[in-house]
């Protein structure tokens, strides 16, 4: 089992390096409005065609010195950073959710855990993109948000619908409304201070939240509030920013969605037992 498990981890990081390598181009690309699949990467510096060797996910950086071969261009460190980065969490997400499929049975059940176990891969691909594209934009494109929107439905409703889980695509479905009312209020409320892109994402983050159990969605509802407001309080005490600066909340939004499923229920069980209530 063991031996399994570190094999899976090895392609689990592979298929990250490269999801990461992807996403680079995503990043790049979707906010410019250009299509991700073509032309082929290119150096921004010479616009010279990057050859397969040459994109290599992060291996290719490191034998460049990071610089592109035809124009000695500078490679920016974040290009290995993400193809590392979400290499990383792929592998993570993997041992969170693969325990799960191992475990299923009879089929409906192993299929079902697989849809939910590509939902949330497709979950950190889109993360990824979205945290770095707010952070550079400011905006969270639909060119990201609807893919995932999708992928969350028919993941979550095969699933359902395959194991009888119809309590949880409804609990899904509620908190997915939920947030997505939610921030839709505060958005109406506090003009210019939340976009729509924030909106929609929080929908598609309920919707996921909410698969995983009420807990969870408390945790990741809540997080992304508590973490902004001491990112902000930091920044305003360190006077790198000022009271009407926007800060992009998508990326907030994201970790705490992310807390939420792999630690929402620890956090609830550990806060009741402090509290007494458990």
């Amino acid at each position: 089992m063991t031996v399994l498990f570190a094999v899976a981890a090895g392609i689990g990081g592979v298929l990250g390096a490269a999801i990461g390598s992807f996403l680079n181009v995503v990043v790049y690309r979707v906010p410019r409005g250009r299509s991700v699949v073509s032309p082929p990467s290119a150096c921004p510096g010479c616009d010279s065609a990057i050859a397969p060797y040459d994109n290599i996910p992060v291996l290719s950086w490191i034998l460049l010195r990071a610089r592109c071969r035809t124009c000695g261009a500078r490679i920016s460190v974040r290009y290995p950073l993400v193809e590392a980065g979400t290499a990383l969490a792929v592998v993570g997400v993997g041992a969170f959710f693969v325990p799960a499929v191992v475990q299923a049975a009879p089929w409906p059940a192993t299929i079902a855990a697989l849809l939910v176990l590509v939902a949330h891969v497709w979950l950190v691909a889109a993360s990824v993109a979205l945290a770095l594209i707010d952070l550079d934009t400011h905006t969270l494109p639909n060119r990201v948000l609807l893919p995932t929107l999708v992928v969350a439905a028919v993941s979550f409703g095969a699933a359902a619908a395959l194991t009888g889980q119809g309590d949880a695509l409804l609990r899904s479905l509620i908190a997915g409304a939920a947030l997505f009312a939610l921030y839709y209020l505060l958005a109406l409320v506090t003009p210019g201070a939340m976009g729509f892109g924030d909106v929609k994402l929080a929908g598609i983050l309920g919707l996921y939240l909410g698969w995983a159990g009420w807990p969870v969605v408390v945790v990741g509802a809540f997080t992304p509030f508590l973490l902004g407001g001491l990112f902000a309080l930091a920044l305003l005490a360190l006077r790198r920013a000022k009271r009407r600066d926007g800060i992009p909340f998508g990326p907030w939004m994201l970790v705490g969605a992310w807390i939420g499923i792999v630690a929402g229920r620890p956090i609830v069980d550990a806060y009741l037992s402090l509290a007494g209530l458990a």
